[in-house]
């Protein structure tokens, strides 16, 4: 997979620094998820009005919805500060408990692909969470001893994109569990119109509704359509992003009306043209297309059957009517 693939919802280091410019700080300022944001409204005042940290927090969901500004939010509600690290960067006991035990009392600890969190880890992690205790072995052999440390109070926000490779264990340790939705065309046409205030773009609401209609029901993604949007009217010498303006830097980006970019349509017009409409296999189709198993299950799967186009079934992978109308006699590269 590309790392420049403009429609993915995951995002690189460098993209990361300028999201943080563009990230909501207030629960009334964060777009969409209403359900979530109205109840995290109550548990963070019910937390407040006790003087007690927040229950533990996981957000899951697909990538670019908002699980990292979610947590960064719910921070600054509880006017606690937020330290920041992920499943992949902790390797070893010591590195998780260096972190614990570093906390300040009503501290956010934001853990982003918890689901990649060793087994072994989430054992330290269970004490911490209901007891706010740390167990420590010093030594070893016949000399080993345990330690009980006493942990400051502190909420951990989880995030993960897997929530089914988390161990119950870990899960049902999780007080406030909420699942993050697709947003709809009216709220990404209102991420977009943020956003360009803040990066001090000129966007008609006719060009925000053009972005939306094409952003995947992704924030992240329609954040990245409006920058790259705007490199091309800048140099064309346009003065503000139009609906034409728009449609035009998107069809020569590849993303066509309904978000899909050439490997989406290449994994359509694998199953349609190749093998009838389907059902294939996951792995057959993965060679066809020249890509990874894994990845196009949870990369490029998600969004197809989000919008109708992808049926999975026990025989495999099938196009949907849907998906035969929107490819089958046009070209796979022009569909716009």
């Amino acid at each position: 997979m590309s790392d420049e693939r403009l429609v993915e919802g995951t995002a690189g280091e460098a993209e990361k620094v300028i999201e943080q410019s563009l990230r909501p700080h207030a629960l009334d300022q964060y777009v969409g998820q209403e359900r979530v944001k109205s109840n995290l409204d109550v548990f963070i005042r019910a937390a407040r009005q006790r003087s007690e940290p927040l229950d533990h927090v996981l957000l899951y969901g697909p990538p670019g919805l908002g699980k990292t500004t979610l947590a960064h939010v719910i921070a600054h509600e509880m006017e606690a500060p937020i330290r920041v690290t992920s499943g992949p960067a902790i390797e070893k006991s010591g590195d998780l408990a260096a972190i614990l035990t570093n906390l300040e009392d009503g501290e956010v600890l934001f853990l982003d692909e918890i689901h990649r969190l060793g087994r072994a880890l989430e054992e330290i992690l269970y004490p911490a969470m209901e007891d706010r205790m740390l167990d420590l072995v010093i030594g070893s052999g016949p000399s080993a001893r345990t330690v009980r440390l006493e942990l400051p109070r502190f909420t951990l926000v989880g995030a993960t994109t897997r929530f089914g490779l988390l161990s119950p264990p870990l899960r049902d340790r999780f007080g406030i569990v909420h699942h993050l939705d697709y947003y709809d065309h009216d709220q990404l046409g209102r991420i977009a119109q943020r956003s360009a205030g803040i990066l001090d773009i000129r966007l008609e609401a006719s060009g925000a509704a053009e972005i939306a209609r094409r952003s995947r029901g992704t924030p992240r993604v329609a954040n990245r359509l409006l920058r790259r949007i705007r490199d091309f009217v800048q140099v064309e010498g346009g003065a503000q992003v139009t609906e034409s303006a728009a449609r035009s830097a998107l069809e020569r980006l590849e993303v066509d009306q309904f978000g899909l970019d050439e490997v989406d349509r290449r994994i359509l017009a694998a199953i349609l043209e190749k093998f009838d409409g389907g059902p294939v296999g996951l792995a057959t189709l993965a060679a066809v297309v020249g890509e990874d198993q894994g990845t196009l299950e949870e990369i490029y799967e998600p969004y197809l059957l989000q919008i109708g186009f992808l049926d999975r079934t026990p025989r495999g992978r099938r196009a949907t009517r849907r998906a035969r109308r929107h490819i089958i006699g046009k070209d796979p590269h022009s569909l716009f």
